[in-house]
């Protein structure tokens, strides 16, 4: 493709504007829709393992936070609809992400 457009006489920016940005648009859609399907996941692992007394108040992060209401305080309800909640969000900002893949590109992801 880009030996025909520089024969039919594209320039460099000709090129990256009609050739390498379109082709480069389904895999980059592709990875906008996994980093916004794992925007609220945060590896509480990490968090977890460096929690202690002195910092406890200030290292606090969602999937933490879910995790000290839901088995340090015993309150499943209220873990259960922080992570439900959380998953309603992220499924709306994958429906949102979908909506502007599908303006741009003409087709959808999901």
């Amino acid at each position: 493709m880009y030996e025909a457009a520089r024969v039919d006489g594209a320039g460099r920016w000709q090129m990256i504007r009609s050739i390498t940005i379109p082709s480069l648009m389904p895999t980059y859609f592709v990875l906008l829709v996994l980093a916004v399907a794992n925007f609220l996941s945060n590896g509480m692992e990490q968090y977890f393992v460096f929690q202690n007394a002195f910092n406890k108040e200030y290292i606090q992060v969602l999937d933490l936070y879910v995790y000290n209401i839901g088995l340090g305080g015993k309150s499943f309800s209220l873990a259960t609809a922080v992570g439900m909640l959380k998953t309603i969000v992220s499924i709306t900002l994958l429906i949102i992400v979908n909506a502007v893949s599908k303006k741009v590109r003409g087709e959808s992801i999901i």
